[in-house]
């Protein structure tokens, strides 16, 4: 199995894209707008998805956040709130802010099951700072990592409620960055003894079994390359400081925070540690040229893989509507407190 994770061009398979995956045998996949029309569509997507690896678990990604960040999109689906609204709630009252996040997250989740969907790029450790880049902005949990840690695992249980995997990120922490990774390489100069507060969040839910670094260079741990492909920041800031022993999946490789050509990208992450390398725009060549990069999937990676994608199934009939009309309730309700 190749460790990537791939995107997709359009609402379904094309034939090229049919016969490399079948060939490449990616570790999954990531989805965005323009993979999504309608249920029936997206399911049928799905659906052919697993049946070409014969993986009844196989890893099929979005980023369905919820505010600004959301692929599925009303009036098809439901329309979902941003982190900051949780944070506000917690500001008043936080074990309701706590349950709203979860009921939120199980309703998410369920829609993303119903389309077969078996991971969502959710939740936000990042503890937002005064004056960072707003690319990260409302979609935070919180300035504080307590309750950033608290939200985030009510975020990850309502998922695992209806069958989803969660993915923590951006380890080891966006909250401070300057600029957006999207488009260039965000410095971060705060000490070692600082970033402590942006590593809490982490360690506290570091047994989360996914999660996805962040495209930024940090001057106190390795002042050359971002965390995505730093050595130094993969072993002994994620996997020792934070104690993640998850399944860790780079940001998507094309951002402009990174160099090089796309295929150069995956191979340095992969020779710093990281799991799986997440290339979302299904530009052929490069998606071929990252084949001819990566090493096979190491054991280690499998078991992480296999862990993370145990609780989830596809889910086999409509989403209970009434389950999850119920919980928007409960969330709404319980949000209109702040």
């Amino acid at each position: 199995m190749l460790p990537a994770i791939f995107g997709l061009s359009g609402l379904a398979l094309t034939d090229d894209e049919r016969a490399f995956f079948r060939d490449a045998d990616p570790a999954g996949y990531i989805l965005f707008g323009r993979n999504v029309e309608s249920r029936a569509q997206l399911r049928a997507l799905t659906d052919e998805l697993r049946a070409l690896h014969g993986r009844d678990r196989t890893f099929i990604s979005i980023d369905q956040e919820g505010g600004r960040v959301a692929r599925m999109k009303p009036p098809v689906w439901a329309a979902y709130p941003p982190g900051e609204r949780f944070d506000r709630l917690y500001d008043l009252a936080p074990a309701s802010a706590i349950e709203a996040a979860r009921a939120n997250a199980e309703a998410l989740g369920l829609d993303l099951a119903e389309a077969g969907i078996s991971v969502d790029c959710l939740p936000l450790l990042d503890v937002r700072q005064p004056g960072a880049h707003d690319v990260i902005g409302d979609r935070a949990l919180g300035c504080e990592p307590l309750r950033v840690a608290a939200l985030g695992r009510a975020t990850l249980d309502g998922l695992a409620r209806a069958g989803v995997a969660g993915v923590v990120k951006h380890m080891p922490g966006h909250g401070r960055a300057l600029a957006d990774s999207h488009k260039q390489l965000p410095t971060v100069t705060a000490s070692a003894d600082e970033l402590e507060l942006d590593l809490a969040p982490f360690r506290t839910l570091k047994d989360a079994a996914i999660a996805m670094t962040a495209h930024v260079r940090y001057t106190a741990w390795d002042a050359q390359n971002p965390a995505t492909q730093s050595p130094f920041v993969i072993d002994e800031i994620i996997r020792k400081a934070i104690g993640f022993g998850g399944l860790l999946l780079t940001d998507d490789l094309d951002m402009q925070a990174l160099d090089g050509t796309v295929p150069e990208r995956a191979a340095r992450a992969q020779a710093a540690g990281c799991d799986l390398a997440l290339n979302c725009w299904a530009k052929m060549d490069d998606m071929v040229g990252i084949a001819r990069a990566l090493a096979s999937m190491s054991a280690e990676t499998r078991v992480r893989l296999d862990r993370a994608l145990a609780p989830t199934a596809p889910f086999d009939g409509p989403a209970d509507l009434g389950k999850q009309a119920a919980l928007a309730e409960k969330r709404d309700r319980l949000l209109a407190l702040a």
